[in-house]
């Protein structure tokens, strides 16, 4: 039977990308960053997903990112980092890199701009597999790759490629996650990465939580995730609808510019997302330290 990755269960928390006003990566705060998410409770770092602007970054800046990330989380939670890009042997290039660097797992992303093939898109995995022995996460996200992976797909990836070994799967379509689990005899381990759906995730079986939250309410999704654990389902359900609205807020604001609103508000200034991605507007900010006091003073 196939090993699948196990060491990878609860909170997966994704940073952002902090930057200087000069516009260069502020690797000083980026390790402040991760301090206080492992301290604070992860149980995985991922950087390098959408959260932290992977797409925005050269090579280089890129490369930084990656090595600084791992070097900070230095072994004590697993670190997955997102090699996602449009061509085929950069992902390669950065799976690589990552590897060498000391990652536990990568994620995958299929980048698209010409409409890809289903054949494409498992050659795409299966080339970035056959160049490293990390464990691979699947990363269906359609909003923002512009690529739908179908379970069958997926399942069909996980089944043939011995690196795939779990999948992150964001389009905040429960009825996926059923399909996954089924179509893979539940060995398949998946990974909610829609915010609004991680109470129903966890009740069908989710082996973790992909989010950007805990950046700024670490406690919240922990919460959450212990609840479950403890088979606690009242308590799930409270803990989720008192965090949702925030939860809705910041996806719905883009996540690079709501966690680094957020972060400022608390004190830790990341800079402004890049362009063309906006800093959050006067309104957008009063509302988000709304959210924020109102989960503060339920704790």
């Amino acid at each position: 039977m196939k090993q699948t990755s196990t060491q990878f269960k609860g909170i997966i928390t994704y940073p952002i990308t902090p930057y200087l006003p000069t516009g260069e990566i502020d690797l000083k705060t980026l390790n402040q960053l991760i301090e206080k998410l492992v301290s604070n409770g992860s149980h995985a770092i991922a950087p390098l997903g959408s959260t932290g602007e992977s797409t925005y970054l050269n090579d280089e800046e890129w490369t930084d990112v990656a090595l600084a990330s791992i070097k900070a989380v230095a072994k004590r939670l697993p670190v997955i980092v997102g090699v996602s890009d449009l061509t085929t042997a950069n992902a390669i290039k950065r799976a690589k890199i990552a590897e060498k660097a000391g990652a536990d797992a990568i994620m995958v992303l299929p980048v698209s701009y010409w409409k890809l093939s289903n054949n494409e898109i498992f050659n795409h995995y299966a080339k970035i597999a056959d160049a490293v022995s990390l464990p691979i996460m699947v990363y269906n996200n359609p909003a923002t790759s512009g690529i739908d992976m179908s379970p069958e797909l997926i399942v069909q990836m996980f089944r043939a490629i011995d690196n795939i070994t779990m999948v992150k799967e964001s389009t905040g379509d429960i009825q996926r996650m059923h399909k996954i689990r089924v179509l893979a005899d539940n060995q398949l381990p998946f990974y909610n990465g829609s915010n609004p759906l991680a109470l129903e995730a966890f009740a069908a079986g989710a082996s973790g939580w992909c989010t950007a939250a805990p950046n700024i309410i670490p406690q919240w999704p922990l919460k959450l995730y212990e609840a479950f654990q403890n088979n606690d389902l009242p308590l799930a359900r409270d803990v989720f609808y008192k965090q949702l609205p925030l939860l809705e807020f910041i996806l719905k604001g883009g996540l690079p510019t709501t966690i680094k609103a957020g972060l400022k508000l608390q004190g830790l200034n990341a800079g402004a997302p890049r362009l063309p991605l906006q800093p959050l507007d006067e309104a957008g900010s009063r509302k988000l330290e709304t959210l924020l006091g109102d989960l503060k003073k339920l704790c």
